[in-house]
């Protein structure tokens, strides 16, 4: 299957796109999702800093969507999906820092597949769903778990999710893959910490574009995160964190 990587970057003070191979990228102009057009030219990826790969308007995140994960902590199946929101602020690159809170809480990181939205979703059949994909991008789903339930009368989502620096999404986002073939891998300093194949999902790709979908329009470049799966665990300030997916690559960020 032949797949396409795209990414956003910085070069020269400048903001660009473009698709990535075999270490260069060739540079695109126009709208990344509506008839991008190469432009002829070419940069070496070392030479520039990777950005988000999209910079979206929401991102949507699942919470209870693998089924081992449900398994482990007793959760019934849910009869739809069952997300929250990341706030914009939140939003951080491939190689930036994730900044702990001012007041001492457990942060957890949560290596999650991304989906990014090409074209507008409202209201989709299932069966339509797919031609409003885009691609595929990796994403951590940073969360100051402590907080969550800290007010036994209102599960604070917003807050333990939304803290400054606490979605990073990266490094690229791939078309022409098949989701159901790819696993999550996520690294703490180096050791495996989450290895889960993404077929668990209780709610497939087009399944989750579709019922979203009806609740609320999807734009192009918004991110559906599809949820974790077993190994959740903290981190202390100084950690290094990777969540890997084979054929889009390695999202690395540091926890300070």
């Amino acid at each position: 299957m032949t797949t396409t990587s795209w990414v956003r970057f910085r070069h020269d003070g400048r903001e660009s796109f473009g698709v990535l191979r075999d270490g260069h990228i060739a540079l695109y102009g126009g709208d990344m999702f509506d008839g991008a057009t190469a432009t002829g030219h070419n940069v070496a990826l070392v030479d520039v800093q990777l950005l988000m790969p999209v910079r979206p308007g929401k991102v949507l995140a699942l919470w209870n969507n693998f089924g081992q994960l449900a398994a482990k902590l007793g959760l019934t199946p849910p009869p739809e999906p069952l997300y929250f929101m990341k706030t914009p602020n939140g939003y951080l690159d491939p190689g930036g820092v994730i900044r702990s809170p001012a007041a001492p809480v457990k942060v957890i990181y949560e290596g999650e597949l991304g989906i990014v939205i090409g074209r507008r979703a409202r209201a989709v059949p299932e069966t339509q769903a797919p031609a409003h994909v885009f691609g595929y991008t990796c994403a951590n789903d940073v969360t100051a778990a402590d907080i969550l339930h800290r007010d036994a009368t209102f599960p604070q989502w917003v807050r333990a999710k939304g803290f400054d620096t606490f979605c990073p999404i990266g490094p690229a986002v791939v078309q022409g893959l098949d989701p159901t073939s790819l696993r999550v891998v996520t690294r703490l300093n180096g050791a495996v910490r989450q290895d889960f194949p993404v077929s668990d999902m209780r709610f497939s790709v087009a399944q989750l574009v579709s019922l979203i979908s009806q609740d609320m329009t999807l734009e192009p470049g918004d991110v559906i995160l599809c949820g974790t799966s077993v190994g959740v665990g903290s981190m202390k300030p100084g950690s290094d964190v990777e969540v890997e997916i084979a054929g889009i690559g390695t999202l690395h960020n540091r926890f300070e």
